[in-house]
């Protein structure tokens, strides 16, 4: 008897749509699917993906829908996402900007909104700047950012995801010409002004960082930092095949292929002795960041398969798996320095907390609004967790409401002239 075999082909259908301003491509279900993500961020090199972090980033989107965005290139990560992984989502769409009317397009507005997770390609960060800032597009990616919470994206896409951001302008810069000329014309930069990614308010990132070296370019970013805006700089910074997943609690996990390969992740800040900028940073002159050969403090992180390396982003001081270094840039050469030694800070916070007692404050975690219980009558700073002053209020004894909607998603201290306390807003 002969046996007749039947081979089913399951094919991903991909559909194509042109408008005016952008081009959609989608594969999977095209009908909207209402799920919760859980909350996180994934930063990544730049080179070639890697599926362990893509793999983490994916599961937190709960079979919902994975809306990518891009200025050029196609739909090269539709089927990676969809079905390469092995992890189940409703759909993967891929809408690629053509021109500046797909900002202000309703399907486009609406399919962002819609989505549990929303992946930034890599590309010219200038496009996304011209294209998504200072409208619609940066309202919607920072609703889904304060309501749904997972977002990531790599090399231009992860450039554009810290709270300060290099915008190449004038296209990109050198670690050379940089700490020759902090100021020099290809090094613009922009502060608070995009999107609102947890943890990292005050950090700017970079990208490709071993290929070619960036450091020296990353460094400078942070000089300008302190230097244009009075901002205690953070930096994070992934060799072109690792990826940082920072989960919903702060903790930044390093994926890449170590030992196999150097990948590396790079959390770097100013040592916590103050004064702790940077002595010199003008423009047409040398940057020099001396601050006794120990201005920066950084923790390299060997990049493992499973993730399990990590640093937590609420102190900058806690992790797991990695060695610290000191930079310093002397006369426009930076040097560095593996001797193992953590900043000298108090340990698990850059504000001294001692043996004050703390304030009562609800609700914590927040998004909108903090009620704060004070025990006298008192003056109170708002403050970032790296000691940065971003407000201050007067509280009377008893019952205080304070608007926070400004505010990005982080962690903050409320330090009055008796009392301390931490909250959390999404």
């Amino acid at each position: 008897m002969m046996r007749a075999v039947l081979t089913i082909l399951i094919l991903t259908l991909t559909f194509t749509g042109v408008s005016q301003g952008y081009t959609s491509f989608l594969t999977g279900d095209s009908a909207n699917v209402n799920v919760t993500p859980e909350r996180g961020t994934l930063l990544a090199g730049g080179a070639g993906d890697n599926d362990d972090a893509m793999t983490w980033f994916l599961e937190r989107a709960n079979g919902g829908d994975v809306v990518v965005i891009r200025a050029s290139g196609s739909d090269g990560y539709n089927n990676y996402l969809f079905s390469s992984l092995g992890v189940e989502v409703n759909s993967v769409e891929t809408i690629v900007w053509n021109d500046s009317s797909a900002s202000t397009d309703e399907y486009v507005l609406g399919q962002l909104a819609n989505a549990e997770a929303i992946w930034i390609a890599g590309g010219d960060q200038w496009d996304y700047v011209s294209y998504w800032k200072d409208n619609a597009v940066e309202d919607v990616l920072n609703m889904h950012i304060a309501e749904k919470g997972l977002i990531g994206g790599t090399s231009a896409g992860m450039a554009i995801l810290g709270g300060s951001y290099f915008n190449a302008m004038n296209g990109t810069v050198y670690s050379d010409e940089s700490l020759e000329d902090p100021y020099n014309n290809w090094l613009h930069l922009g502060h608070g002004d995009f999107l609102e990614t947890p943890f990292l308010s005050n950090v700017i990132t970079d990208t490709h960082y071993d290929d070619p070296d960036r450091r020296g370019r990353h460094v400078t970013f942070l000089a300008r930092m302190f230097q244009d805006e009075g901002i205690y700089p953070l930096g994070i910074a992934c060799d072109e095949y690792s990826a940082v997943c920072v989960d919903e609690n702060g903790i930044a996990h390093c994926f890449g292929e170590y030992p196999d390969y150097d990948d590396f992740i790079y959390f770097i800040r100013p040592n916590c002795e103050e004064p702790w900028g940077p002595e010199v940073c003008v423009e047409n002159e040398l940057l020099h960041w001396y601050r006794d050969m120990a201005a920066l403090k950084v923790y390299r992180v060997s990049a493992t398969i499973n993730g399990s390396k990590f640093l937590d982003l609420n102190d900058w001081l806690t992790g797991e798996g990695g060695e610290w270094q000191t930079w310093y840039v002397e006369n426009g050469l930076l040097n560095f320095v593996e001797d193992g030694n953590a900043p000298s800070c108090a340990a698990a916070t850059l504000i001294d907390e001692g043996e004050l007692p703390s304030l009562t404050i609800y609700p914590n975690p927040t998004r909108s609004f903090i009620v704060i219980d004070s025990p006298t009558d008192q003056l109170a700073r708002l403050l970032n967790v790296q000691g940065g002053v971003i407000n201050e209020w007067q509280l009377r004894s008893g019952t205080n409401t304070f608007s926070v909607q400004d505010l990005a998603p982080g962690v903050y201290v409320i330090q009055g002239e008796e009392t301390v306390s931490r909250f959390q807003v999404h």
